[in-house]
C-alpha cells in the first residue's frame, strides 16, 4: 500500500476531494440500503454496501491506471475509440436492457462478469477527448465552417442522436458540455450559433416524428414533455411523486439533519440511493451536510481549472475542461433537480450516487485530469534538476 501512495502524481487535493467525496458516500448508501432490500425481497443490507464498495474500489483502480498514461496518448486512443463508441451505442438501442424499473434500455449486459454497463457514460467521455483534440488540432489555423463539419460535428451529433431516444437528458448535458469546450477552444461563435440552432431543430423533428410514429418510441417524449411541465406548473400530480417526497426529506433536515440512518423518504424515493441521494444526505445530515458536498464540488472545479491553466499544451488544457467540467455540472444539475430548481433528469451525483457505470467513468475522467497534472509536475522536476545542475551553489544556499 505504501508503494501505491508512492507511485501516486497528479494534484494532490484532487485525489483528497475524490476520496472524501468517496467515503461520504458510504452511509447514505447504506442508509438508502434498507429500502432497496425491502423493494428487492432481500434483507442483507449490507450487501448493497459492499457493492458500492467494490464499485468505487475498481473506479479508484481505473483512476490509478489513467493517471499513470501521459495524457498525450489519450488524442489517438479518442480516434480508435469514437468507432467503438458508435458500434456500442448501437448495439445498446437493439439489445439494452432495462434496470432497477428505469423506463429506457440504456445498458447492456457484458459477457462472462454478468454486470451492466451504460454505454452513454463512455460515450460522454470519449467525445469530450475527441473534441478538445480536434480544437488543440486547429488552433493556430483558420478552418472554415465547411471544413469542421465531418471532422467535429458529424461524431457529435451521430454520438447524440443515438443516445437520445432512450436518454435525453445525458443527451442535452453532453450538447451543452460540447458547445462550452468549444467556446473555450476558440471557435468562431458565429459557426458555433449555427450548430445550436442545428441542434434544437433536429431536436424539435425528434420530437414531431416520435409524437406522430408513438409506438416507435414509446412513452420517451411523452415523458419528457410531462416532466418539464410538470415542473413549469408546480402542480402536485403523481407525475411529480419523487419530487415531492424530495422535498419532504429536505424540509425535514433542516439545519443539522435527522442523524445518519434516521431518513424516513429513504422508504418512499424509488431513486433514493442514486438520483435522489442528495434529498436524503440533507434529511439525514441537514444543511450542513449538503453544503459540506456543494464545497467539495466548488473545490473540485477550482482544482480543474488550475489544473488546466498549468497545463503544458494546448490539447491538456482543453483535454482536461472537457473531461473534468461535465462532473461539476451533473453534480449541480443532481443538486438541482432535488430542490426543485430543475426539471427531473436521473443524472446521478458523482462518487456519491450507487452505480457502477457512473463512478467508473468518474473515476476514468478523473484520472485523465490527474494525468495532465502529472504531467505538469515531470516538467517541474526536470526543470529543478536542470536548475540544480547549472547552479551547484544554489544547494550550499538552501542548505544553509
Amino acid at each position: 500500500m505504501q508503494q501505491v501512495f508512492k507511485n501516486i502524481k497528479g494534484d494532490r487535493l484532487i485525489w483528497a476531494i475524490a476520496a472524501l467525496l468517496a467515503i461520504s458516500s458510504f452511509l447514505p448508501v447504506y442508509s438508502a440500503a434498507s429500502n432497496l432490500a425491502y423493494v428487492g425481497g432481500n434483507t442483507n443490507t449490507f450487501s448493497f454496501l459492499f457493492k458500492h464498495f467494490m464499485h468505487l474500489f475498481l473506479g479508484f483502480s481505473i483512476m490509478y491506471g489513467i493517471h499513470k498514461i501521459p495524457y498525450r496518448y489519450f488524442r489517438g486512443l479518442s480516434m480508435i475509440m469514437i468507432p467503438i463508441v458508435l458500434v456500442l451505442l448501437v448495439v445498446t438501442i437493439l439489445q439494452g436492457t432495462t434496470i432497477e424499473g428505469a423506463n429506457a434500455s440504456r445498458w447492456i449486459r457484458i459477457p462472462f462478469v454478468n454486470m451492466s454497463f451504460q454505454t452513454s457514460t463512455l460515450a460522454s467521455v470519449v467525445l469530450m477527448v475527441y473534441v478538445a483534440r480536434y480544437l488543440s488540432k486547429i488552433k493556430d489555423e483558420h478552418v472554415s465552417f465547411k471544413e469542421s463539419i465531418l471532422p467535429l460535428w458529424l461524431p457529435v451529433f451521430l454520438v447524440l442522436a443515438l443516445i437520445l431516444p432512450s436518454n435525453f437528458s445525458t443527451t442535452a448535458l453532453i450538447f451543452l458540455m460540447v458547445v462550452v469546450l468549444v467556446f473555450l477552444g476558440g471557435y468562431p461563435v458565429r459557426y458555433l450559433a449555427v450548430i445550436i440552432g442545428a441542434g434544437i431543430l433536429a431536436l424539435t423533428l425528434f420530437i414531431l416524428v416520435a409524437k406522430a410514429f408513438p409506438e416507435a418510441m414509446p412513452n420517451r417524449v411523452d415523458t419528457w414533455i410531462s416532466r418539464i411541465e410538470n415542473f413549469s406548473d408546480g402542480g402536485d400530480t403523481e407525475a411529480d411523486y419523487q419530487i415531492e417526497k424530495a422535498k419532504i426529506a429536505i424540509a425535514s433536515g433542516g439545519i443539522k439533519g435527522v442523524g445518519p440512518g434516521k431518513s424516513t423518504q429513504k422508504n418512499f424515493l424509488p431513486q433514493s440511493s442514486s438520483d435522489f441521494i442528495f434529498a436524503i444526505i440533507i434529511e439525514e445530515y441537514g444543511l450542513i451536510g449538503g453544503l459540506f458536498l456543494m464545497v467539495l464540488y466548488m473545490w473540485l472545479l477550482f482544482r480543474i481549472v488550475i489544473v488546466s491553466q498549468k497545463a503544458d499544451t494546448i490539447f491538456g488544457k482543453l483535454l482536461v475542461l472537457g473531461v473534468g467540467l461535465p462532473i461539476v455540472f451533473q453534480a449541480m444539475i443532481n443538486m438541482a433537480v432535488a430542490v426543485e430548481l430543475f426539471p427531473v433528469t436521473g443524472q446521478t451525483l458523482p462518487l456519491i450516487s450507487s452505480g457502477g457505470t457512473s463512478i467508473w467513468m468518474t473515476c476514468l475522467a478523473i484520472g485523465i485530469i490527474l494525468s495532465v497534472s502529472a504531467k505538469r509536475e515531470e516538467i517541474i522536476g526536470k526543470e529543478r534538476e536542470g536548475e540544480i545542475e547549472d547552479n551547484p551553489l544554489e544547494i550550499l544556499s538552501e542548505t544553509l
